[in-house]
């Protein structure tokens, strides 16, 4: 198989198994590519991507931007808070107008869900999900599976915990259903009221503790608290959050073993991890930022492949 089974990447649950081997195998070519000194291919240089962000970033956004212009492709930008959003203009106006200028890909952020399979059934550019609300952030789990899978070469019964903020966390879900689909056993932890309640269906295990999250799996994602997304008061207060469920140096030495430390930034230090832990040799969350743009290369590479 040398291309993806899908025109769009809408989320980790539309693809297969084979289609997320091939982009981190594609993935582990672009890391080679982005490590020279020059560091271009012209792989997209007939391509036009539109990056349209409804949504603050930084981080994806800049990942994305970076992907593309490593791919040499045209990068348009395209941001709510200065466009005719704010006149009432709809998003598939918005949207078609982008097109109208002949773009081929559209690489969309929005704060609701569904907004990118909305768009993929009334538009003809291929559609990239980089966050669509509480929903599904593919790329973001693709490049923290790969960067698993750099680590410990398989995932197979690898015991994955992902710590905070499920209830809020687009992230959590998107790498639940990719670490799934790789074989790794899966646990959830935090809070009650920050565990969705269908959250047991998806097949993973629910811990509240974090200690005994900690002692049993082999690498910890850590979620930041979303209070941008939160309308009530799910806990007392970041500082009792951070005395019950935080990561510092002290508890990691309680454990018997080893841990992968992982966040999908910004994080918030001395809430859910303290710099003790983040900044230490227990954490690649330096290498899941440079392998985010490799993975998203990868996947715009691969589905510009599949155009028309």
């Amino acid at each position: 198989m040398s291309q993806l089974s899908q025109k769009h990447l809408l989320g980790i649950k539309d693809i297969t198994k084979a289609d997320m081997d091939l982009i981190f195998q594609t993935a582990k070519s672009f890391k080679e590519v982005i490590n020279r000194p020059i560091k271009k291919v012209p792989s997209l240089r007939d391509i036009t991507i539109a990056n349209v962000f409804f949504e603050n970033s930084t981080r994806t956004r800049l990942s994305f931007e970076l992907a593309e212009k490593r791919l040499s492709a045209d990068v348009i930008n395209f941001s709510s808070s200065s466009s005719s959003v704010k006149k009432g203009e709809t998003l598939l106006d918005t949207v078609n107008n982008i097109l109208a200028m002949k773009v081929d890909m559209v690489v969309m952020r929005h704060s609701s869900p569904g907004a990118p399979h909305f768009l993929a059934k009334h538009i003809d550019a291929n559609i990239v999900n980089a966050g669509d609300g509480t929903h599904e952030h593919p790329t973001q789990a693709l490049l923290d599976t790969f960067s698993i899978l750099e680590k410990y070469g398989t995932l197979d019964n690898l015991k994955v915990a992902i710590i905070g903020d499920i209830l809020h966390s687009r992230v959590a879900i998107s790498n639940i259903f990719a670490l799934k689909k790789m074989g790794a056993q899966v646990m959830v932890c935090g809070p009650n009221t920050l565990l969705p309640k269908y959250i047991a269906e998806l097949g993973v295990r629910v811990e509240l503790d974090v200690k005994k999250a900690l002692q049993w799996c082999d690498v910890a994602n850590v979620l930041r608290i979303q209070l941008e997304r939160q309308q009530i008061k799910y806990f007392p207060s970041l500082r009792e959050y951070s005395l019950y469920y935080g990561i510092n140096k002290r508890l990691l030495s309680e454990i018997d073993h080893q841990i992968t430390i992982m966040h999908p930034g910004p994080i918030n230090r001395g809430v859910e991890l303290n710099s003790d832990v983040a900044d230490s040799d227990h954490s690649i969350i330096l290498e899941q930022v440079e392998n985010g743009v490799a993975v998203r290369m990868a996947v715009l590479y691969l589905l510009a492949g599949k155009q028309g």
